[in-house]
């Protein structure tokens, strides 16, 4: 398990415990609470979801104040950007990407009050978190995934998005 600091305080990058691969095809071991305790990560980990998407489908950019997320992709490739939107931080408004793929296999810890989004970069995504809290979409904020004032760089001009990644609902 490698463990790694990013260019935003909390958020880190993970290549998970066990990555095995033979003629039969892949083992991967996505989460090992020992391991990552071990490893400085003590959050405790309560539901985990999953997001497919085809091509060019843009989900979020969606957080809250109190959930951390470990972000996986099971099957395909997709561009996650990650926003710190902690109006107490000196990083407010910094944001990092990362091209996560079932072939890398690596992971994204995103702490509270950052939000995240990602486009599908494959014909079929499967994008898995596993969450510190149960989903409240009440609790949630959602952020324009091209607003102005954080000039985020997309690999695409005209994604396909949700109504409700159309509009700010902050």
């Amino acid at each position: 398990m490698e463990v790694s600091k990013t260019e935003l305080d909390g958020v880190l990058l993970i290549k998970p415990p066990t990555i095995f691969e033979d003629f039969r095809g892949t083992y991967v071991e996505l989460y090992n609470e020992e391991l990552y305790l071990n490893a400085g990560i003590a959050v405790k980990f309560i539901q985990d979801d999953i997001s497919i998407s085809s091509r060019n489908v843009l989900r979020g950019i969606h957080g809250d104040a109190e959930t951390w997320k470990l972000i996986s992709c099971l099957h395909g490739r997709f561009y996650l950007v990650v926003v710190n939107l902690d109006k107490d931080s000196p990083q407010f408004g910094n944001w990092a990407s990362f091209v996560l793929s079932d072939q890398n296999r690596l992971q994204v810890l995103v702490p509270p009050k950052f939000g995240n989004g990602h486009l599908a970069l494959s014909e079929l995504t499967i994008f898995h978190y596993k969450q510190s809290t149960n989903y409240d979409r009440a609790g949630q904020f959602t952020i324009l995934w091209n607003d102005s004032k954080l000039n985020i760089w997309w690999p695409i001009k005209n994604p396909i998005l949700s109504m409700r990644d159309e509009s700010i609902l902050l």
